[in-house]
């Protein structure tokens, strides 16, 4: 099976800028994860979102599409369980 590409997006991105590094180990490992595996057990789809995914990472949720067709998981939003889905 063939890997799939991860992009990030540029809001995504910023927050993990935010986070601490013990955080941002764990969540890097969990979103490398999503390129071999993009349904990681654990991962739910998100209601009223098409075609978003979530994982969890202690108290993170990393939201993500994946597209089949080209290979490729868009990471779209990183963050807080508390602020996520505000």
């Amino acid at each position: 099976m063939a890997n799939y590409k991860i992009e990030i997006s540029s809001s995504a991105e910023k927050s993990l800028k935010k986070i601490t590094k013990k955080d941002l180990i764990k969540i890097v490992e969990a979103i490398q994860i999503l390129s071999i595996n993009p349904f990681p057990e654990g991962c739910r789809k998100l209601a009223g979102e098409e075609g978003a995914y979530r994982i969890r990472q202690g108290d993170y949720r990393i939201i993500y599409e994946v597209e089949g067709k080209k290979l490729l998981i868009l990471v779209l939003k990183i963050g807080h369980r508390k602020d996520i889905y505000r």
